[in-house]
């Protein structure tokens, strides 16, 4: 059968008052993974993206990259970030700390850790968010549209919580593994699934094969 590829979207504008959009680096990073694709000599069934700025602009920079503007493209809200504020007011009453200077930086994601521990072991009800156990539904029953709907390969574009979530629940990891991989996941990165109509299997995670070339060295973000 074919292949389903997870990538996750280009450097956002963490720090800046709004963070759903792509930076400049995004939106070069998403084009360059287009150009890599075409380069490979794949071909794409159809692609699916979360319904946010910043997933929906790395897929229209990839598809430039690629030059496949008639690719079926198709909205998915499951494939959509957890509101990562949300997600630390609920372990953090105080005012959340700005990451853009490293201490910000450090003490943000030190919550973001306690608080996606705390909501996916369902200790919190984070303001606006669904619980983490539909939040893993829907993205299962998304992955299942997929498998019973195509034969060929297929991009999603999401966001490392979505991601990793698919990735644990199909390698079988626990809560920690979960934020962990969610945490390391790098700007416009590909994780590979094989998939047939009854199953889904890991074959590669968070791959940066398109930013290889020390050209692309300064090109690699985490946000």
């Amino acid at each position: 059968m074919g292949q389903i590829y997870l990538v996750r979207h280009g450097q956002a504008s963490l720090g800046k008052d709004n963070y759903d959009q792509l930076s400049a680096l995004g939106i070069r990073q998403s084009v360059r993974l287009g150009e890599y694709f075409k380069e490979s000599a794949l071909t794409f069934e159809a692609a699916y993206v979360g319904t946010l700025v910043r997933q929906q602009e790395t897929l229209k920079g990839l598809i430039q990259g690629f030059g496949a503007n008639d690719l079926a493209t198709s909205n998915q809200p499951a494939f959509n970030e957890y509101d990562s504020a949300a997600v630390i007011k609920a372990v953090h009453e105080h005012e959340i700390p700005n990451p853009s200077t490293k201490e910000g930086y450090k003490e943000f994601f030190k919550l973001l850790r306690l608080g996606l521990l705390s909501w996916m072991q369902g200790k919190t009800e984070p303001v606006g968010m669904p619980s983490f156990k539909e939040f893993a539904g829907n993205l299962e029953l998304a992955l299942n549209h997929i498998r019973t709907h195509h034969t060929g390969n297929v991009i999603v574009v999401s966001s490392g919580g979505p991601i990793a979530t698919l990735i644990s629940h199909l390698l079988g990891a626990g809560d920690i593994g979960r934020v962990e991989m969610n945490l390391r996941l790098r700007n416009t990165c590909v994780s590979e699934l094989h998939y047939t109509p009854t199953r889904a299997s890991v074959i590669s995670f968070n791959l940066l094969s398109h930013l290889s070339l020390p050209t692309y060295a300064d090109w690699i973000t985490y946000a």
